[in-house]
């Protein structure tokens, strides 16, 4: 086939090698691209065309020196940047990812879609702060796009740049109202922890909520923001008011799967997995904070990642989509392992810390403790546990990624998974004592120098304050605990579902414990 292409022109050369893509037949491709290649060695075309075909044949290292040879000669080459960043990504090399789309996007102009292209993925890779960085590029430039400056507002918030945070949430709702469908309403109230209902924010959002044709959607992140807004000044009669419509709105459209829960805990509890296990890494320690959201998962995580051993990682969607490689994979068992562990490994390390001790936040990780002690027989576990009433409450008042913790809107749910996750936690304490320990949120709380320092001492920590300050404006928290995860550690929510007992009588239905 190559013979009879001598001399064509590059387009006939590409559309060979597209038709044969579309066959599926890769090696064909390859030799056609590989030809086309010497006929054509400066063309980013058939680069790109090659870096992908060879990069999906295990080729990375020839996939990125092709890469890098596009952006050589045409630094603004969007695709060739997209591509590499990409092939990083993967590799977990999140450093590199930030590094080659700041490279691409510092010196032109891009229309505002490439833009946010380039600032979800480097979202996704963890690089809040050159995400945040290139929305505030552009802002600066002169971009008036809600879009830039809603997600600006977010990342800022998540790097507890609340001042500035809340400009670009405030442009957002003056200059376009789709930002209600943003959840911008309940960015703005996330900010702060409001003193008296004389705030503007109060009005602002009641005067939004009377606005006609009013989506599902917006009205439910409007009524969201609104509760937490009441709560905070002890209005908790018309806080339960506007969390009771929003929780009603968003339990309509999520309808999460109770019994596919209750069978995947009792599939949990009987499974058996092989003996199989891989040799612990002889460097670096996996640490998993688990348990369910709103149980102090995310105040502890930043306070070990204050320790200069630890680095923390947020919440990594890796581990769900590994098992089930792993578990119901074809090939040896031991090497589906082995290729799970070099995937989450490069995940979780990445290529900007030496850190000895690795955190992974994800708090339904609580899921496969027996799977990551098969992969890392060195790995840590800090089961966060915290009192069912407040945090059935907590997750009640929150509203969520859409996906994440459907359950959250209905307290039968709610208990389904409290009780769930508990037979579970029993289970795996029993079988691995040693690698897990139990953090309660009331003793977090209540004296968390010693709680800290145990924990830290159970570790193998070396001695530092974990304590003292607030989170420095640099950190990264993502969670619906970001404001009060900076602040200091208080006891201002233990039996905070008391304020709520005439209110929302279904928290008595809920075990006292």
């Amino acid at each position: 086939m190559t013979d009879a292409l001598t001399g064509a022109p590059e387009p006939v050369w590409l559309e060979c090698a597209q038709m044969l893509i579309l066959r599926g037949d890769s090696e064909a491709t390859l030799a056609v691209l590989d030809a086309a290649l010497a006929q054509f060695p400066a063309s980013p075309e058939v680069r790109l065309a090659l870096a992908g075909i060879v990069f999906q044949q295990g080729s990375s290292e020839r996939a990125e020196s092709l890469l890098r040879g596009v952006l050589d000669d045409d630094p603004d080459c969007v695709a060739a940047t997209f591509q590499l960043a990409r092939l990083l990504k993967e590799q977990g090399r999140m450093h590199a990812v930030a590094s080659v789309v700041r490279a691409g996007f510092q010196r032109e102009r891009h229309d505002a879609d490439l833009v946010i292209r380039a600032v979800e993925l480097l979202d996704d890779c963890g690089r809040k702060r050159e995400a945040a960085a290139l929305c505030e590029h552009e802002i600066a430039a002169g971009s008036g796009d809600p879009r830039l400056h809603a997600y600006a507002g977010m990342l800022l918030t998540q790097l507890g740049q609340f001042e500035l945070a809340r400009k670009r949430q405030e442009y957002v709702l003056d200059h376009d109202l789709a930002g209600l469908e943003w959840h911008v309403p309940l960015g703005l109230t996330g900010l702060q922890r409001y003193a008296d209902g004389s705030h503007p924010d109060f009005a602002r959002l009641r005067r939004y909520l009377l606005l006609p044709d009013l989506s599902d959607q917006a009205r439910a992140s409007l009524l969201f923001g609104l509760g937490k807004a009441h709560d905070d000044i002890g209005d908790y009669a018309q806080a339960t008011g506007y969390l009771r419509q929003a929780n009603t709105i968003v339990h309509a459209a999520t309808r999460w799967p109770r019994k596919r829960w209750r069978r995947s805990i009792e599939a949990r509890l009987s499974r058996t997995l092989p003996a199989e296990q891989l040799a612990a890494p002889m460097d670096w320690t996996p640490l998993f904070i688990i348990g369910l959201p709103r149980s102090g998962t995310t105040v502890l995580a930043e306070r070990l990642a204050r320790h200069p051993e630890v680095c923390q990682r947020g919440e990594l969607p890796w581990l769900p989509v590994l098992a089930e490689q792993v578990i119901t994979g074809s090939g040896e068992y031991r090497e589906r392992l082995q290729r799970a562990a070099v995937t989450y490994a490069a995940q979780l390390r990445q290529d900007d810390s030496s850190a000895r001790w690795m955190l992974d936040k994800q708090p339904h990780n609580f899921m496969h403790v027996d799977l990551i002690l098969a992969l890392f027989p060195n790995a840590r576990f800090l089961y966060c546990r915290r009192h069912a009433r407040d945090n059935a409450l907590s997750l009640w008042m929150q509203s969520f990624q859409a996906g994440t913790q459907d359950f959250a809107y209905d307290f039968t749910d709610i208990g389904a998974v409290i009780h769930g996750s508990r037979r579970l936690m029993k289970h795996w304490l029993t079988r691995y004592p040693d690698a897990i320990r139990t953090v309660e949120y009331e003793q977090l709380v209540a004296d968390p120098a010693s709680l800290l320092r145990s924990v830290a001492d159970w570790l193998e920590l070396p001695p530092h304050d974990l304590l003292s300050g607030n989170a420095d404006s640099g950190s990264i928290i993502s969670t619906a605990s970001l404001w009060q995860a900076r602040q200091p550690i208080n006891a201002r929510s233990l039996r905070r579902w008391k304020n709520y007992a005439a209110y929302v009588p279904e928290l008595l239905q809920i075990p006292d414990n």
